[in-house]
C-alpha cells in the first residue's frame, strides 16, 4: 500500500500512535497563514517517491 505521509500520520492518530504536530498546505500563503506561531517549520512535498530529501523536497523554514 502507498500512502502519503499525511495519511500515514492520520492512520497513527486514529490508532492512538503519537506523531508530531503538522498541517497540510497546498501553496506558500497557506503555509504562513497556518503555522501560526510555531517557530520553526518542515516543508515536505507529499509525493509517492522515496528521496524526496535529496531531491529538496523537504526545507527547512
Amino acid at each position: 500500500m502507498k500512502i502519503h505521509e499525511y495519511q500515514a500520520r492520520d492512520l497513527f492518530k486514529r490508532f492512538g500512535i503519537p506523531t508530531n504536530d503538522y498541517k497540510l498546505v497546498k501553496n506558500p500563503d497557506d503555509a504562513v497563514n497556518k503555522s501560526g506561531n510555531w517557530k520553526q517549520v518542515v516543508i515536505k512535498a507529499q509525493v509517492l517517491a522515496g528521496g524526496r530529501g535529496k531531491a529538496g523536497g523537504v526545507k527547512l523554514a
